[in-house]
């Protein structure tokens, strides 16, 4: 294992890893343990007591994070005719069809987020070797396959995150940049730790939330108190 560079390490003396934080807390010292010189992205870690193998208990979803991520992302829009042109208004950055298709089988990948209308799906699927490992296949449970590209482009690039448990039952998802105030750091963790509360399978036994961390971009992980969130 690499060892850890002189900064992170005065960072990680900050944190104390035996304490569970207040989400105010939590954040602050995100903020004041993050070392590199960019604005590294904010991010939330959930472990969820949830078995993926289970189809009941696979979660997956997208929020609209109040405060947006600090980056706007590039959207591709697979549509046709009167939706290709609704895609261009709401400014998507790439519309297309199968020619699009084709670029991406070529190697092209330009952009963050597919949004496909359904009755583009069977070409987009001859795509699902390319796309799925990265995590870019379009889905109707992340609002990302529907007719109304409009609100789907809207929405990507107003700050919606995808939030998607892996194997082992966690879920990653970025809530802004260190340099966003501290309260919209909050506001923004607030919502997706909502979302994913709420996402608890009826089926699922024992604990649900097992622990709750922020971190930054190669800073130490902060553990966060659940009890501390308060959600609307």
């Amino acid at each position: 294992m690499a060892k850890k560079g002189k900064k992170y390490q005065e960072a990680a003396k900050l944190v104390d890893r035996s304490v569970n934080y207040s989400v105010t807390e939590a954040i602050e010292l995100a903020q004041k343990t993050s070392t590199v010189k960019f604005d590294a992205t904010v991010e939330a870690a959930f472990r969820l007591g949830i078995d993926t193998r289970k189809n009941d208990q696979q979660i997956r979803g997208a929020v609209v994070l109040p405060n947006g991520t600090g980056k706007t992302q590039s959207v591709l829009v697979f549509a046709k005719g009167e939706k290709a042109k609704e895609a261009e208004a709401a400014g998507a950055d790439f519309v297309g069809d199968s020619e699009l298709v084709q670029k991406i089988q070529g190697g092209w990948f330009d952009f963050d987020v597919i949004v496909a209308t359904p009755d583009m799906m069977g070409e987009v699927g001859k795509l699902g070797r390319v796309l799925g490992p990265k995590g870019l296949m379009p889905n109707p449970k992340t609002g990302t396959v529907t007719f109304d590209v409009e609100k789907a482009v809207n929405e990507i690039k107003a700050g919606k995150v995808e939030y998607r448990a892996e194997k082992s039952g966690i879920i990653h998802v970025p809530i802004g940049k260190v340099s966003f105030d501290q309260e919209k750091l909050v506001e923004n963790f607030n919502a997706i730790f909502d979302v994913v509360q709420k996402a608890k399978p009826s089926s699922s036994k024992g604990t649900y939330m097992k622990s709750v961390a922020v971190t930054t971009t190669m800073g130490p992980g902060i553990k966060v108190d659940p009890s501390s969130v308060t959600v609307k």
